[in-house]
């Protein structure tokens, strides 16, 4: 069965534009037509860029045009701050090509997601440890000022704690703060368990709230908001179902050498697959949602090493040897 006939069925979206491009590879053995991938390795791990470059990309890709940068590095997994601290520092230098910025941009960082929840506390966590300067241009003397950039921070929570659609609320701030970019930070669902916490994913086209986990909100992008957004997102959930179907194609593979076995398997149809998955999965409605039990300490490195980043890619006088005395 394939994993796209599996993702169908069970009505899972994947929000990480790397997934969907080596899946949509892997069915059809050839190139995205409009779609171009770079690969740039660098110590620990490697950078993808996707880049939807028409409309015909952006209709099989199922996003809009535009550039996701993926930063793969399972170091990000480890307790290891000098390896977090320098893929930061590269990160950083990403970001820096990517973020529309001029010396006078003012930002809005936006964390979102439940903080009262770990998987989904990414950004607020991230928006803990950011260095809001806004006020500083208001209130302090340009001494202070320099080599910084406005920034503003807010954790806007979500519907079900403030009753308000997250979109209504940070455009409520765009309108009045009138910041040039919107920074967004957001939890992800990943299509592999080997991607939680080891994955950040920046897209130049917004994003959907919500969308992994089957729970979409309204959007938030350019055309919503007024202004350029650029999204930030990590994976720290995956959905059960894929978790059992790799399970299950892993297990046949091993049983190939037996000829009956493997034509069981060969002969089972997707709505089989599908249905003998959601009947495990029933409890739950079909949506169970699976995290490392490390959840809390990866989210907790995650969130520095992002706040890092941004630090350094929107402050241009905060050298690099000394970014952490910049983290709250």
């Amino acid at each position: 069965m394939k994993k796209s006939e599996l993702y169908q069925l069970m009505g899972i979206t994947l929000d990480l534009a790397v997934e969907a491009h080596d899946l949509l590879r892997g069915d059809t053995g050839r190139e995205i037509p409009g779609v171009r991938m770079d690969e740039e390795p660098f110590e620990q791990g490697i950078i993808k860029t996707i880049t939807i470059l028409d409309e015909q990309g952006a209709a099989i890709m199922g996003r809009a045009p535009g550039s996701y940068l993926t930063l793969e590095s399972k170091a990000l997994r480890e307790n290891n701050k000098m390896v977090h601290k320098n893929i930061g520092q590269i990160f950083a230098q990403k970001l820096k090509e990517i973020l529309p910025l001029q010396d006078d941009s003012s930002i809005l960082i936006v964390g979102l997601g439940n903080w009262n929840a770990t998987p989904d506390a990414l950004g607020p966590k991230t928006v803990e440890y950011s260095m809001a300067t806004r006020h500083l241009f208001h209130y302090a003397p340009e001494e202070l000022r320099h080599g910084l950039r406005s920034v503003s921070v807010i954790a806007p929570g979500v519907l079900g704690i403030t009753g308000i659609e997250t979109a209504e609320i940070i455009k409520g701030i765009v309108d009045r703060v009138k910041p040039d970019l919107l920074i967004v930070i957001d939890s992800l669902a990943a299509g592999n368990v080997e991607r939680i916490n080891s994955t950040i994913q920046v897209a130049t086209t917004g994003i959907n709230p919500g969308s992994g986990i089957g729970n979409k909100r309204a959007a938030i992008n350019q055309e919503t908001m007024g202004i350029p957004v650029i999204a930030i997102g990590v994976p720290t959930v995956v959905n059960a179902a894929i978790i059992a179907h790799q399970a299950m194609e892993k297990l046949f593979s091993h049983l190939q050498s037996t000829p009956n076995l493997r034509a069981v398997y060969q002969g089972l149809q997707p709505v089989a697959v599908g249905q003998m998955i959601n009947q495990v999965l029933e409890p739950f409605g079909g949506q169970l949602m699976v995290t490392p039990k490390e959840i809390d300490e990866q989210i907790e490195n995650t969130a520095k090493i992002i706040a890092m980043s941004l630090a350094l890619s929107l402050h241009p006088g905060i050298p690099p040897e000394e970014v952490e005395h910049y983290l709250h």
